[in-house]
C-alpha cells in the first residue's frame, strides 16, 4: 500500500469515527461543588484537564472555576465522566446536541443546586 492510498483510509477511517460524548462534572474535592456540563468530545476535555494540570494553567478549564482554583489549586478538582452517550450512525451534530442536553438535564436534576457552579 502506498503513502497516498494509507492516507485516504486514515481520512476515511476518521470521518466514520466519532468521539466519545458525554455528560461530566468537574469536582472541587475541598468544598464538594460541582461544575456539571456535556460535551460531544470528552476524549478533549480530559486533555484540557490534564494539560492545565500539568501546566498549572488553569486558563484552559471554565471561568466559573477560577475564584476556586486560585483558592484551592488545580490540584483539588478532579474530572467524573457520569453517562457516555451511545452515538448511532444515523445521528446528525444537531441529535447529538439535543440528547447531551437532554441527558445533562437530567442529571442537573438529581444534583442540589447549592452544590453546583
Amino acid at each position: 500500500m502506498n503513502e497516498q492510498s494509507r492516507r485516504k483510509e486514515l481520512r476515511e477511517q476518521y470521518k466514520r469515527s466519532r468521539p466519545e460524548a458525554g455528560v461530566y462534572r468537574i469536582v472541587n474535592g475541598k468544598n464538594g461543588k460541582s461544575l456539571l456540563g456535556s460535551t460531544a468530545n470528552l476524549a478533549s476535555l480530559r486533555s484540557k484537564m490534564e494539560f492545565a494540570k500539568s501546566t498549572n494553567t488553569p486558563g484552559a478549564l471554565d471561568r466559573r472555576l477560577a475564584k476556586d482554583v486560585a483558592q484551592f489549586g488545580l490540584d483539588a478538582f478532579s474530572l467524573e465522566i457520569l453517562d457516555v452517550l451511545e452515538i448511532r450512525p444515523e445521528m446528525t451534530a444537531a441529535d447529538v446536541q439535543e440528547e447531551l442536553a437532554t441527558l445533562e438535564a437530567l442529571w442537573r436534576e438529581r444534583m442540589d443546586p447549592s452544590f453546583l457552579y
